[in-house]
């Protein structure tokens, strides 16, 4: 059998649909995959999605939003940010707490992949979590400049977002042995961007830096670079994406539970609709 790739993008609060998504694999116990590779909060919604713990991605998305403890205007010019990350680890050691251990008796002999950008070089790293590592792999690939402390260490390494250095890692994937690859996105698939005002600020605050300066200036057009190589894979490599037709509802940074309910409704639609078809390809073989 064909080995499979999961890989499950980022997008903070758009990550909603992402939710839906592996929770209709959840009512359905699908879950073929050999691999998976996930960046910023998509680590949230695997981590989850490998537990088979259902809704709990979707809830925890919720309380994020409504939670003071995540998300403080009063805090955006402090140290902490505006939204503190490191409240991820009070979620899932108590609030919404993370079944570790069935989720590393799912992924044995296979392998996780957690994408987080090296804050010194630009560079992606990308981390296969141990049960010690997980937690801060995910608070790394979730670290947003600016938005939250810009920062997290793990190893001793400082780390940032995911999305700053390969935000869909199709390429990288394959280069690493993928040949039959799903993406959860959350943005419509053929949609390219411009630079983002963090994108411009960051290529002038880090001016002192000019990897990271690089990293910034040039993220928008790694990323359409990324949308040109899955509409035109390499031979022998099969992509197929399960995302919005239309932008969706939540964004990166704004929310509500209203916003986020909606875009999981939607992600739960998409993921159905995906398995329906995986059933209709198997009826008329």
């Amino acid at each position: 059998m064909r080995k499979k790739t999961l890989i499950i993008q980022g997008g903070g609060f758009r990550t909603s649909f992402s939710a839906g998504v592996l929770d209709a694999f959840i009512t359905h116990n699908y879950n073929p995959f050999d691999k998976y590779i996930a960046i910023s909060g998509g680590s949230i919604g695997l981590s989850y999605y490998l537990s088979g713990q259902y809704r709990h991605y979707y809830k925890a998305m919720c309380l994020l939003a409504e939670d003071d403890n995540f998300i403080s205007y009063n805090r955006l010019m402090s140290a902490e940010g505006m939204m503190n990350v490191d409240f991820f680890r009070e979620i899932a050691n108590e609030k919404i707490p993370f079944d570790f251990e069935t989720a590393f008796s799912v992924i044995q002999n296979k392998e996780v992949i957690i994408v987080m950008t090296n804050r010194e070089t630009g560079e992606a790293h990308y981390h296969k979590p141990t049960k010690e590592t997980w937690l801060d792999a995910v608070i790394a690939s979730c670290t947003l400049p600016f938005v939250t402390k810009g920062e997290h260490f793990l190893d001793g390494v400082g780390y940032m977002d995911g999305g700053w250095s390969d935000s869909l890692p199709v390429k990288w994937a394959f280069e690493n042995g993928a040949r039959d690859i799903v993406i959860i996105r959350t943005t419509p698939p053929d949609v390219k961007i411009s630079q983002s005002w963090p994108d411009y600020f960051g290529s002038y605050y880090f001016w002192d830096n000019e990897k990271l300066q690089a990293c910034f200036e040039n993220n928008h057009l790694k990323y359409n670079a990324s949308i040109d190589y899955i509409n035109n894979p390499p031979k022998g490599l099969k992509i197929t994406q399960i995302a919005p037709v239309d932008p969706l509802q939540t964004g990166t940074y704004s929310n509500s539970v209203k916003l986020i309910t909606a875009d999981y409704r939607h992600g739960m639609e998409c993921g159905l609709n995906y398995i329906q078809s995986l059933n209709e390809q198997d009826d008329s073989v």
